[in-house]
């Protein structure tokens, strides 16, 4: 994961040398190899005592499907992203399925969606199960991530809510099957269950219930 996100990380009493290989203790930089510096400043004791600041990796060849060359330059993934303040505004992004010759399901859970009632306002909460089976392209779930919060201070109701999202990421990804299940928390002492999917699963594929008990009140 480390060399998906471009460093190797901060190595504390030592270095991390690209092509492996490691050595203990503080050093000077005029002491360090090349390519490695060491993080100046007093910002902590860790620091003080010889940390090093991440280091670039050059990406490795042998990943089994390119990862570097057919992400599109443009994702959120690795970047400070700032938060969507509407779903308008969130942008979604692709990646290559890296087994798009075979079925299998992915599953995205949302357990604290939240969004504001159109009406008056009151936050509303749902747990949200999303199960597709993808074709040629994968949700990038960092960008995911940020268009679920976008919703935060979204007036929309719970019918809206889900079926959007859902017709959303079908029109993203033009997965083989996709569906997505909306829990929504009782509010004015009705809870609301929203259901939506493209069409029927391929055949061949293990889609599991989405674990979500039904609405039952205590006792």
């Amino acid at each position: 994961m480390a060399q998906l996100l471009g460093f190797s990380g901060i190595v504390c009493k030592g270095f991390k040398r690209h092509g492996g290989g490691s050595r203990s203790g503080p050093a000077p930089n005029s002491a360090l190899p090349s390519g490695f510096s060491r993080v100046g400043g007093p910002l902590s004791n860790r620091l003080s005592q010889g940390c090093y600041a991440p280091t670039p990796i050059v990406p490795s060849p042998k990943l089994h499907w390119n990862v570097f060359e057919r992400m599109t330059p443009e994702l959120q993934l690795g970047h400070a992203t700032p938060l969507p303040a509407s779903p308008e505004e969130a942008r979604l992004d692709r990646v290559p399925n890296p087994h798009a010759d075979t079925n299998y399901v992915a599953r995205f859970t949302c357990p604290e969606f939240t969004s504001l009632c159109p009406v008056t306002g009151q936050p509303d909460f749902a747990i949200l199960v999303i199960d597709y089976v993808p074709d040629r392209w994968l949700v990038e779930s960092k960008s995911l991530k940020l268009y679920m919060h976008s919703f935060r201070n979204h007036g929309a109701f719970h019918e809206d809510c889900t079926v959007a999202i859902g017709r959303r990421l079908t029109a993203l990804l033009e997965p083989r099957y996709l569906r997505i299940g909306g829990y929504w928390y009782p509010r004015g002492g009705i809870p609301i269950d929203v259901f939506w999917q493209t069409g029927k699963p391929p055949e061949d594929v293990w889609l599991p219930d989405p674990g979500v008990a039904p609405y039952r009140a205590r006792g």
